[in-house]
């Protein structure tokens, strides 16, 4: 026999013996087919022969080669194989054992529920959905909505500084942003997160959530009566029911006139509960007709247009809509207390 066929010949004894372990065939490789292997190796002879032996004893030898490649992966498939049963049965999956218990379907949190909702209801409004930055400088948080720096108003608000900037005390900031961007007619409405320095208990925390809602057109197409009327849509659309409305005289900078909105116990309608504490009616947040100072501030001319602004507590909503007793259980995150959701 010559060389390459006694070399082929022992190679394939050498497989057909060796057992079904992907090392060993993998170190069986590497000896016969390697850039060493002694099959691989005889491709060097080549140059000591006769130049018209040379292309018949090369086809000679990758010929071998294939043949021993092919035992090779014959055997790898049944080594593989083996393996795969040796896996399976020691992983046996036993049918009769119950199935493990599903973690169930997540929730929306409250608090987002209640901000979709009324952004939803307010978009059917015709009011547009805005947001804003939560660190602000002072211009657009307190200087622009009328509130200088020695306003007795800006007393309990001016807190929380981070290099220079504000934690917005309220989200009417975006109100500012949005009429210096573009002239009115518009109608806008911005939910957020706001920061203020309020003692914890069950109803105040030094971070809660705001929608505010901002309509202005040219003057004398908006009127005071417009702001009532949307109060009173958007109350009967989040609470599912026509429940009436009050305005209270107020004082806020931004707005004259300013009133203060309460919406009529969704409890009791009005006749007084523990939730109410007996007076028939809930309040829900602030407005009134914009002032001339924040147009000034967003350069416009006070004299041509008119509009009003509303802001609403979004915590205070979700609780009062869910009949959820503290405030706290908003940010615990309990999922005791989220699932009811």
């Amino acid at each position: 026999m010559d060389p390459v066929s006694d070399l082929e010949a022992k190679a394939l004894i050498e497989i057909a013996s060796a057992a079904p372990d992907l090392q060993a065939l993998q170190d069986l490789e590497v000896r016969w087919l390697g850039k060493k292997g002694e099959l691989t190796l005889q491709l060097r002879e080549t140059g000591k022969l006769p130049e018209a032996e040379r292309p018949a004893f090369g086809q000679k030898v990758n010929a071998a080669k294939g043949r021993v490649l092919e035992s090779l992966q014959a055997k790898r498939a049944l080594a593989e194989l083996n393996e795969l049963q040796q896996r399976l049965e020691k992983d046996r999956l036993d049918p009769t054992l119950p199935g493990r218990r599903s973690l169930g379907t997540g929730s929306l949190h409250p608090l987002t529920r209640i901000t979709l909702e009324c952004c939803q209801v307010l978009q059917r409004l015709g009011f547009n959905i805005e947001t804003g930055p939560e660190l602000e400088d002072e211009f657009h948080n307190f200087d622009a909505l009328n509130v200088p720096s020695d306003h007795p108003a800006r007393d309990g608000m001016d807190s929380y500084y981070v290099g220079g900037k504000v934690l917005r005390t309220h989200t009417s900031n975006v109100q500012i942003r949005v009429m210096q961007k573009r002239k009115p007619p518009l109608r806008m409405a911005a939910p957020g997160r706001v920061f203020r320095r309020d003692a914890i208990d069950a109803t105040h925390g030094a971070q809660f959530h705001q929608i505010e809602g901002l309509a202005v057109d040219s003057f004398g197409r908006v009127r005071f009566s417009d702001l009532k009327g949307t109060l009173e849509s958007f109350c009967r659309q989040i609470f599912g029911r026509k429940l009436s409305i009050r305005l209270r005289p107020s004082h806020f900078p931004f707005t004259e006139p300013s009133i203060e909105v309460d919406v009529q116990c969704f409890k009791c309608t009005g006749s007084g509960c523990a939730l109410c504490k007996q007076s028939g009616w809930i309040e829900l947040g602030g407005g009134g007709m914009v002032h001339p100072n924040v147009y000034q501030a967003c350069g416009l001319e006070p004299g041509d247009w008119a509009g009003f602004a509303f802001g609403l507590g979004l915590d205070r909503l979700a609780m009062l809509k869910w009949g959820i007793p503290d405030l706290r259980l908003l940010a615990e995150n309990d999922p005791r207390f989220l699932a009811q959701f």
